[in-house]
């Protein structure tokens, strides 16, 4: 995966939008972020610290706490190049349902 492709598959989201935070690129549902771009090749996305715990143990090689308080809060880095599409798709997609209004996440799973 590129960053391109990461890009794509946020603003393909319901209602997100692209934003900047700090400097680095950031997607957004309203004003809440759900990913960012730091860096070549690596992500941030918007998890809860339990699916933090899942995809670090299920993934180990792709994602990884943020250092800090923010990685106890769930944010978590992905590390995508080469990465399987389809996971990063379903990550993105777990983010920005953890951030966007509730009917709204709904609506998307249906």
């Amino acid at each position: 995966m590129k960053s391109n492709d990461l890009i794509a598959i946020a603003l393909g989201m319901p209602e997100a939008r692209e934003s900047a935070h700090f400097g680095k690129r950031d997607f957004r549902v309203g004003e809440k972020i759900f990913m960012s771009l730091p860096q070549p090749g690596r992500a941030v996305l918007k998890l809860t610290p339990g699916q933090q715990a899942m995809v670090v143990e299920t993934d180990p090689g792709l994602c990884a706490p943020v250092p800090g308080g923010w990685g106890l809060k769930g944010w978590t880095s992905v590390y995508f190049d080469g990465a399987d599409d389809e996971r990063v798709r379903d990550l993105i997609g777990t983010a920005w349902r953890n951030v966007a209004p509730k009917k709204l996440a709904a609506s998307r799973l249906n």
